[in-house]
């Protein structure tokens, strides 16, 4: 089904699949360069670990940044280079079968469903933000949601309030679990 003018979101959903896929992909990249680094050399501090709260290393380096066994930017080299690609394949023109965009929302609804684990272990387990972390989390919440209204094919005027409710949310949550150590910045 192509972005048409009967679609809920003909020109946003390839410009948001070409530009956040492409912000994940990065972040994915900088995240697997780090781990690299990491890996080879115990002692390298990585470029986003900035204070004790905002710490990549402290991530990189627990259970949870190899749930399945290698390191979690791997899937994002992989999950956001398709979302990429399918963006600048609609911007060219492409019209997709039904079967694949229930193949992207299948891939996007699992992306989500992991960085909301992700975001719990990142708040209440590890204690510590990654900023490329939460780069990712940025936009695959979004991708996730206005690949969902394209196949659901259902377009409202307040797409985007869902969208500020979930920012707000995390926002909030990660205000609050690191109250102690934000208040001594002020």
């Amino acid at each position: 089904m192509p972005p048409s003018s009967n679609s809920p979101f003909p020109r946003l959903l390839p410009w948001l699949l070409l530009i956040g896929g492409a912000i994940g992909l990065l972040a994915a990249g900088v995240l697997t360069v780090e781990k690299i680094a990491l890996l080879r050399d115990p002692s390298y501090v990585p470029s986003c670990s900035i204070n004790p709260v905002l710490s990549c290393g402290s991530v990189m380096t627990k259970p949870q940044a190899e749930v399945f066994g290698f390191p979690n930017p791997l899937l994002g080299l992989a999950g956001f280079a398709v979302v990429t690609t399918v963006g600048a394949a609609l911007l060219a023109g492409a019209a997709f079968r039904r079967w694949f965009w229930i193949g992207l929302q299948v891939g996007v609804t699992l992306g989500a469903v992991f960085v909301h684990w992700l975001i719990f272990q990142s708040l209440y387990r590890i204690q510590a933000l990654c900023p490329y972390c939460m780069a990712v989390w940025a936009v695959t919440i979004p991708i996730f949601w206005y690949v969902t209204l394209h196949n659901l094919n259902r377009f409202t005027r307040y797409h985007p309030i869902p969208l500020a409710l979930w920012a707000v949310a995390v926002l909030s949550l990660i205000t609050e679990q690191f109250w102690s150590y934000w208040k001594t910045l002020l």
